[in-house]
């Protein structure tokens, strides 16, 4: 126990849980859920402070009503009038689930199993104490991400710092309402990835294109250290991002034809694949979506609308112009020979900013799931020593993929290409330093079994009741008394719970050290705006400036044209 840790009161008896337990006190104020107490017990020669957080509590006496009618009149007031001066008022029922005494040396919570006794004297563990045992790791440390403070005391007293091995090894899940601040916490987060202490190789799968502001990271002194590390933000437009044609799977040009396509196209698409995939030029790599519609070419024969057994020709048109439609243009994304080498996008100290805004979602998914196929098989190979140096499957460093809009690569109940990649690096990503983050605002659309592969989760205020009914059956590490406080979250504070940290705590997100790229736009302040006299003016400028020059009028027939 240390000088600061307040007595605040007695053990009452065990709970409806068998590692719970009540207590009685005065003190509403200090007693919020999340908040943390402990009881001293003796474990062999040893005191401990087994700790706990309250999750849950009621009132069991309180003032008469009549002391309650008259508003202007304070209970005080009543009570010593008739002589009952501090002698009358609440006392509160509190709910403790008990975590257990911190382990410096397991730098972990154990469990003793050691009940209270009735009659106990409980302690508000203090803001030095909670320091020490929360966090696995400390700011600036190597390995540790500084991502906010307790929410439950003054902001900083106690810094809530997440392990960033177990973040990116055993995976990470960000889940929050729309402007909950999902978004700025995962800035808050990449910062920390980038600084000094951590120099990470980061990707960001970015959507709707909201983290363009972490460029400013580039040259500030924030991120330099002494030994001339400075981190690189590398930005990739739609116009910047090829996926080579023969990186895509059966599956994957199967899901980018259109509705429509009939099973026996599908069937010639497949043998086509396959005559391509089982030729020596496959393993070379040279083949490219001509080399695919070829194939389909020479599956014709016969001629449909005359007689004998009809033919094919039809359906293969058909199946033409489909794929045709698809990956015969001119700029298009998918390219018989260039793609963006996995060293231009991962690099220890690099952050990589996929901007997919422009991008059909389909396509979205087709190149999310081939780059996470290229990057899970390259750190498969080089592990196991089978990539040579300087060839294109050699990544020699863990790697930490963010997705943002993560259903929609991951969507439930339905088909998409993404998904099984992402099912395969969250279940055996940790044996090869493939970690993937997933942000999104509907956890209840995400399937649950990319959702529940996510052993830190950075939980932020969720009103839909299916999504917080999918949060409770998918996150174990999230106590259900604080689940319960997600409705009343505000912007910036969150739960943060499971690997990650020693315990689930209630978490004030620090503020952004770059700024924030996905504020709400200010709808009233921008139509204002537009009337105002500078705007008009620079408007007249420009039309004055992009207006096509008259042509000579002309008079026929004596009308002016």
């Amino acid at each position: 126990m240390t000088q600061t840790d307040k007595l605040i009161g007695t053990v009452k008896g065990p709970g409806e849980l068998p590692h719970e337990y009540l207590f009685i006190t005065k003190d509403n104020r200090q007693t919020r859920i999340g908040e943390f107490v402990y009881y001293l017990a003796r474990e062999g020669d040893e005191s401990r402070q087994i700790i706990g957080t309250i999750k849950g509590r009621r009132l069991v006496r309180n003032l008469p009503d009549t002391f309650l009618a008259d508003p202007s009149t304070p209970p005080s007031v009543v009570s010593a009038l008739i002589g009952l001066d501090g002698e009358i008022g609440e006392l509160y029922e509190i709910t403790v689930e008990t975590i257990g005494y911190f382990d410096g040396t397991l730098k972990d919570f154990v469990n003793p199993r050691i009940p209270p006794n009735a009659g106990d004297q409980l302690f508000l563990a203090s803001s030095e104490t909670l320091a020490n045992m929360l966090s696995p790791k400390r700011s600036e440390e190597v390995g540790s991400a500084f991502i906010g403070s307790l929410l439950t005391r003054k902001k900083g007293d106690v810094p809530v710092v997440l392990s960033v091995k177990d973040v990116v090894s055993t995976h990470l899940a960000i889940l929050a309402s729309t402007g909950s601040g999902k978004s700025y916490t995962a800035g808050v987060l990449v910062e920390e990835l980038m600084r000094p202490f951590n120099r990470a190789a980061v990707l960001i799968v970015d959507p709707h294109g909201e983290y363009h502001t972490m460029q400013s990271i580039q040259g500030s002194s924030l991120f330099k250290s002494s030994d001339g590390y400075q981190p690189e933000v590398k930005i990739f437009t739609p116009d910047k991002i090829k996926v080579r044609f023969s990186s895509l799977t059966e599956a994957d040009i199967k899901y980018l034809l259109p509705e429509g396509t009939s099973d026996k196209m599908l069937h010639f698409l497949s043998q086509a694949f396959r005559t391509l995939t089982d030729s020596p030029m496959a393993e070379r790599k040279l083949w490219g979506y001509h080399d695919l519609r070829e194939a389909v070419v020479q599956q014709k024969y016969g001629n449909e609308g005359k007689s004998g057994d009809g033919g094919n020709v039809s359906s293969i048109e058909g199946l033409l112009w489909r794929l045709d439609s698809r990956f015969d243009k001119k700029d298009g994304i998918f390219s018989d020979s260039d793609h963006i080498e996995l060293r231009e996008l991962f690099a220890p100290g690099r952050c990589t900013i996929f901007q997919l805004a422009d991008i059909e979602q389909h396509e979205q998914q087709v190149i999310v799931g081939a780059l996470l196929r290229r990057v899970n098989k390259a750190r498969m190979l080089t592990v196991r020593g089978d990539a040579l140096p300087n060839t294109e499957n050699y990544l020699p460093y863990p790697v930490f993929n963010l997705l943002e809009e993560a259903h929609r690569f991951a969507p439930a109940g339905a088909s998409v290409v993404s998904t099984n990649i992402l099912k395969q690096i969250l279940s055996e990503g940790r044996k090869f330093g493939v970690g993937i983050g997933l942000i999104t605002q509907r956890p209840g659309k995400l399937d649950q079994d990319v959702l529940s592969q996510c052993m830190t989760q950075i939980i932020m205020r969720i009103v839909n009741p299916i999504d917080q009914q999918t949060i409770a059956q998918s996150v174990e590490g999230a106590g259900r008394a604080m689940l319960a406080e997600l409705p009343a979250l505000t912007k910036g504070q969150a739960v943060i719970s499971g690997v990650a940290v020693n315990t689930p705590v209630m978490c004030r997100i620090r503020p952004r050290l770059t700024q924030h790229g996905g504020e709400t736009f200010d709808a009233p302040d921008e139509w204002m705006k537009w009337h105002s006299g500078g705007e008009k003016e620079k408007r007249e400028q420009s039309e004055a400036l992009y207006a096509k020059p008259e042509k000579p009028s002309e008079k026929i027939g004596g009308f002016r044209i």
